[in-house]
């Protein structure tokens, strides 16, 4: 009777994976494509095709922020490196300040050649720096 409770629970335990394996395949394949646009919209400077976009998709930029990297940066930082100064400020603006106190992304941008960047007010003024 062990025997055939031990194959019942491997069984369940195994179909329980394979369906949480396949459940959660599924979203990451939309939130990889949601990273490309965002990424995309914020290259070309488009605000108002980023901010349609995150509207649509139901999240805020603060929430998304740590996940979303573009050619390896943040999604700050892609915008100063993109020169894109509209986009770049829409983030910002939605923004926790906490979330630049630091000083990173200015640190980041001054070691990279950006240090002209129109952004860096922009964070410097949010950050109250």
């Amino acid at each position: 009777m062990r025997a055939k409770y031990d194959e019942v629970t491997k069984y369940v335990t195994c179909s329980g994976c394979c369906s949480a394996s396949v459940a959660y395949t599924a979203p990451a394949k939309a939130d990889d494509q949601l990273a490309v646009s965002i990424c995309e919209y914020i290259a070309a400077d488009d605000k108002n095709r980023l901010r349609d976009k995150l509207k649509s998709s139901r999240v805020k930029i603060r929430n998304i922020f740590d996940a979303v990297q573009c050619n390896g940066n943040n999604m700050l930082r892609h915008a100063i490196e993109s020169g894109a100064a509209d986009t770049g400020e829409y983030i910002v603006k939605n923004l926790s300040k906490s979330s630049l106190e630091d000083g990173a992304d200015i640190a980041w941008a001054e070691a990279n050649g950006h240090g002209g960047s129109p952004l860096i007010a922009v964070i410097k003024d949010r950050a109250g720096l």
